[in-house]
């Protein structure tokens, strides 16, 4: 088998594994009173990253070894990744879900960065392709991809301010807000 091919088999497995937490922690919030916010977007991100994943192995020649560096770099994300995901815990979720009564994260890597997770997949998308030498497979998903967070961080960005008030204060009656999403930064 060649090494784009098992690259391949281990990210689609890493994120099959994060999409059931992300379901399971989904269930949970919306039992809880979650609103989901921006629903039309979220079959494309699944689309694109299905379809980036996918034809990898169509756009890298033969059995092409990556380069270790940039297959060291993506490695990183993942680890960064995996501390998001920690950070977040149960309210870790690939949507974006407005629950009232709680407070931003503001540990973790959310100490550094407002989107976290949106930074490490603006990075991760190109990055893979171009450590099999896959440039313009790289370009192609980084720049939709880059398109479709964009417009994901505006519609959470909207939910959250919506969750705030009008005027920046939090609901009435629970001085907090909560945007729940991969990129958001809920706390317990």
């Amino acid at each position: 088998m060649s090494p784009v091919w098992i690259a391949v088999g281990l990210v689609a497995a890493q994120r099959l594994a994060e999409l059931v937490v992300a379901q399971r922690n989904t269930g949970r919030l919306v039992a809880a009173g979650a609103v989901e916010h921006g629903r039309g977007h979220y079959p494309l991100i699944v689309l694109l990253h299905a379809t980036w994943l996918a034809s990898l192995p169509l756009a890298v020649p033969g059995d092409r070894w990556p380069d270790t560096a940039l297959l060291g770099l993506f490695l990183g994300l993942q680890a960064i990744r995996l501390w998001i995901i920690a950070t977040l815990g149960r309210r870790w979720t690939t949507r974006v879900l407005v629950l009232p009564g709680e407070v931003p994260v503001r540990r973790g890597p959310y100490r550094y960065c407002r989107h976290p997770n949106y930074a490490v997949v603006a990075a991760e998308v190109p990055l893979l392709p171009l450590a099999f030498g896959a440039v313009a497979h790289a370009a192609v998903f980084g720049l939709a991809n880059l398109a479709l967070l964009a417009w994901r961080i505006r519609v959470e960005d909207a939910a959250w301010g919506a969750a705030a008030g009008p005027d920046g204060a939090s609901p009435p009656g629970t001085g907090r807000s909560l945007n729940v999403s991969a990129g958001s930064r809920p706390d317990r």
